[in-house]
């Protein structure tokens, strides 16, 4: 973290990448691009700068954090150290926490690696008739 934050300005991109939102810069920069990343409810680019105290909202994936911005950084650091960057909003944890014990719960896709057996087909004849 910087000792003169006030002064020095940091590109969006390279704050989520430094926050471990996002794995690099470049993937940072391609969500915020595509209006994955809002500062405040609005969109912006990533050569946007941001301040302490913006709102951000950040989806990734079917996950949405609306973190607040409490200290600025460039370098990417430690997972701890990248926590004290921002706090998230009791509601979007809660929101987050709920989608992720729905996803839990709903039975996973089953696909067949390779070329089904004869087992296999029969199990999926039987399937297709209803039987």
């Amino acid at each position: 973290m910087s000792t003169d934050d006030h002064t020095e300005k940091f590109r969006i991109d390279k704050w989520l990448c430094a926050a471990r939102f996002f794995k690099t810069r470049s993937l940072a920069a391609d969500a915020v691009e595509c209006g994955k990343v809002h500062v405040n409810e609005v969109r912006v680019k990533p050569a946007k700068t941001v301040a302490v105290g913006d709102m951000l909202t950040i989806n990734i994936g079917q996950k949405q954090y609306v973190v607040e911005v409490l200290a600025l950084s460039n370098k990417r650091g430690p997972a701890a150290q990248a926590q004290k960057l921002y706090r998230e909003t009791e509601a979007s944890r809660q929101r987050r926490e709920a989608i992720a014990a729905q996803l839990k719960s709903q039975p996973q896709p089953f696909f067949f690696k390779g070329r089904p057996t004869k087992r296999d087909r029969r199990e999926i004849e039987r399937f297709k008739k209803g039987k």
